[in-house]
């Protein structure tokens, strides 16, 4: 038994032995730092190659802080799960069936090594728009909300309106559509001075209206939303007095519209459609400013308090971010 117990205490000594030299190799320094790797002239820390490398790979540093206070702020749903197999079914559907080609567009377009990694990165990028989304609301400011409510906001409007297409085929020539325009807008200018001459409007919109749908009905629209109708149309209507019409006609992508305001309900108290207005004015600011997006993740992280402990990655990090910031104001200026 005691030579038993000393054979194994051997052994044991022994595994510790190996697995502290690493099979008898000693793990090598240079100036106070481990080696990470060596040729037979050079040995290179892992503090050399961090210090190589960190300016030019801060994206990659982005996205694991990202991950790190996102995936924690913002657990996955079944929401953020079904619209990302949406997005992946598009991508295969887009890329076809053969598994190489899908695989090297992963690695071309979307920096993914497979379809796992692409699902980690669409989940990120999902949780990033969730944050900026966030972040925007909860910087707009009261005088901006009540701002919206008072101009923007209205009760639902009922409405008629004659309806003057413009009949063209799908392959005409420009001179074509132009004659077109001028046919449809003469006959609604027609419209419109019988209706200044006195005859009634729901007579004219039966007779008149290419709005088939509401022509039987005199052009009766029923009470909507202003929101619910192309802005040139939703302008015009709220521009109107009660049993007011409009003074010429009105163009929109369906031709010219005569149209007469017939009613209007009391809008609803700014405290039932705050949240709405919010979601609008959220919607409204980050369509109108690209590099807000950009912005909005910088001012997040900053919230989240971020420190930077090395002076030249949080220059990195800053450069980094103003860059987006201003391509994305020279990409809108340039759409403009």
């Amino acid at each position: 038994m005691k030579n038993k117990k000393l054979i194994v205490y051997t052994i044991s000594l022994l595994l510790v032995a190996v697995l502290v030299t690493g099979c008898g190799k000693e793990i090598a320094v240079k100036n106070g730092s481990k080696v990470a790797v060596s040729t037979k002239k050079q040995k290179y820390t892992a503090t050399e190659y961090y210090n190589k490398i960190k300016e030019d790979n801060i994206s990659k540093l982005v996205d694991m802080l990202d991950k790190d206070i996102l995936f924690d702020k913002y657990k996955t749903d079944d929401k953020e799960t079904e619209a990302i197999d949406k997005q992946i079914e598009q991508i295969k559907s887009y890329y076809g069936s053969d598994e190489n080609t899908y695989n090297s567009m992963l690695k071309q377009y979307f920096g993914a090594n497979d379809e796992k990694e692409l699902r980690e990165n669409l989940k990120l990028e999902y949780k990033r728009n969730l944050a900026v989304e966030d972040y925007v609301e909860k910087n707009i400011k009261d005088s901006e909300i009540k701002k919206y409510y008072e101009e923007k906001v209205f009760g639902e409007v009922k409405a008629s309106h004659i309806l003057i297409s413009i009949n063209t085929k799908s392959n005409a020539t420009d001179e074509e559509k132009k004659a077109a325009e001028e046919k449809a807008l003469k006959k609604a200018n027609k419209v419109l001075e019988k209706l200044n001459n006195g005859e009634k409007f729901a007579d004219l919109a039966k007779k008149y209206s290419n709005d088939e749908a509401t022509a039987i009905n005199g052009g009766d629209l029923g009470y909507f939303n202003l929101d619910e109708m192309v802005t040139e149309f939703s302008d015009a209507v709220k521009n109107l007095k009660n049993k007011e019409y409009t003074k010429e006609p009105i163009k929109t992508e369906y031709g010219y519209h005569i149209i007469m305001k017939t009613g209007e309900k009391n809008k609803a108290k700014l405290k039932d459609v705050k949240s709405d207005i919010i979601e609008k004015i959220r919607k409204q600011k980050l369509n109108d400013d690209p590099s807000l997006y950009y912005t909005a993740l910088k001012g997040f992280r900053e919230d989240n308090k971020i420190s930077w402990n090395d002076d030249t990655l949080k220059k990195a990090y800053n450069s980094y971010v103003d860059d987006l910031i201003e391509s994305a104001k020279a990409s809108t200026s340039t759409n403009q």
